[in-house]
């Protein structure tokens, strides 16, 4: 099987240009040691790289890559397999694209090409490689500080901690949204647990069939309740419902509003969030309670959006308020080019709805910055705080040194 990696990345500021030569040269001896061709472009700044070979091959020299200090930001841009090979001829060969003009160095890239059939930039790799050239994806290619600059202080005061209420039969634990840059908490999702602190999937087990949608309502009296002993004030609180519990218990909407009345909470403050993972069978009717969550004041946010088959659907039936970007589409954003164009491309639906965006499972300092370079500025993540059974954990916020 022959496989392609496309990759570009950003000359490290301490290596000199002039040894570029050198470095094509060793990669062209390391290349054909393992049978890898292709072609590498460089723009004065940053590398864009094709490699072609077995797929274990590409992958051993592509790993050495992403170790060499020389160069850093790498993005991977595509992972495919083809019939053939583009650039059959040589290891690795080197433009320069400094000393071409665009079009020159475009002919000069096809005219090395070795594929049986023409060279033309239907191709979807060529593709990348002209966009590079002419230098059409600048605009989206950000580039991300050495994590070495930055360091995360703990704000240990904000850290609460409760018992919960008495004969509960579950508990909650509480995580922060927050806006690193501002250094504020701008919500808590209560996160549902069973009472020794065991996951969703072990509390809903107990209930058999759907009584686990009158379990999913009646248990939110529990997260308002901690919320209320946590004293959140005005702070906004976010709560997960499954998507049919909305439609399978009769009267949801009024039991939702009595409990956040009865807690001392306003539906103003209140966020309600419900998964695309699962198929919503009925629809019609789940609209229709989202319009009466609405009408009483409660905001509605999409989580785990990219996760399923029915976010895109869900969006245009309703625009909820805010979504929540799937850890999935997050994690090593900064390194997967696919994974940076549907981010950019749900960020321009969602502005052009005028729909907030949260990434959530957000984990390493480089997917932070890439995501607030991208123009995100509220996050979820073990970067910055775990949650906390019956409690508010402490967060750490970000600070360059």
């Amino acid at each position: 099987m022959l496989t392609t990696i496309i990759y570009r990345s950003h000359l490290s500021d301490d290596v000199p240009v002039k040894t570029l030569d050198n470095l094509a040269t060793r990669a062209n001896k390391t290349n054909e040691t393992y049978d890898v061709t292709g072609i590498l472009l460089f723009d004065g700044t940053h590398f864009f790289q094709l490699l072609e070979g077995s797929d274990a091959a590409v992958c051993a020299i592509y790993d050495r890559i992403c170790a060499d200090k020389r160069h850093h930001n790498l993005v991977e841009l595509m992972y495919d397999y083809s019939p053939s090979r583009r650039f059959g001829n040589v290891g690795m060969e080197l433009f320069d694209l400094r000393k071409y003009d665009k079009e020159t160095v475009l002919q000069a890239v096809l005219n090395k090409g070795t594929s049986k059939y023409q060279l033309t930039y239907d191709d979807r790799a060529l593709q990348f490689l002209r966009t590079f050239v002419e230098a059409r994806e600048k605009a989206n290619y950000f580039e991300i500080p050495p994590t070495d600059t930055l360091h995360f202080v703990v704000e240990e005061a904000l850290e609460k901690a409760i018992a919960p209420p008495d004969a509960a039969d579950c508990s909650f634990a509480f995580q922060p949204i927050i806006d690193p840059l501002m250094q504020q908490i701008v919500s808590l999702e209560a996160l549902i647990r069973t009472p020794d602190g065991s996951a969703p999937a072990d509390y809903f087990a107990q209930f058999p069939g759907d009584a686990i949608y009158a379990a999913d309502i009646k248990a939110k009296g529990v997260a308002f309740a901690l919320a209320k002993k946590l004293d959140i004030q005005g702070q906004t609180l976010s709560i997960n419902l499954l998507p049919m519990s909305l439609v399978m218990v009769p009267n949801a909407v009024e039991i939702l509003l009595d409990q956040i009345e009865q807690n001392g909470l306003v539906p103003e403050q209140v966020v309600v969030e419900v998964t695309e993972n699962e198929v919503i069978s009925r629809l019609d009717e789940f609209t229709i309670a989202v319009k009466q969550l609405r009408a009483a004041g409660i905001s509605i946010a999409l989580d785990d959006f990219g996760a399923g088959f029915a976010g895109l659907s869900l969006l245009s039936r309703f625009q909820p308020d805010k979504i929540k970007i799937d850890r999935n589409l997050i994690t090593d954003v900064h390194k997967s080019g696919p994974k940076q164009a549907i981010v950019h491309a749900i960020l321009k639906c969602c502005s052009s709805l005028e729909i907030g965006v949260i990434a959530e499972g957000v984990e390493k300092p480089e997917e932070w910055m890439w995501l607030e370079a991208a123009g995100i500025s509220n996050f979820q993540g073990y970067l910055f705080a775990r949650p906390q059974l019956n409690g508010i954990p402490a967060v750490a916020w970000p600070e360059i040194q």
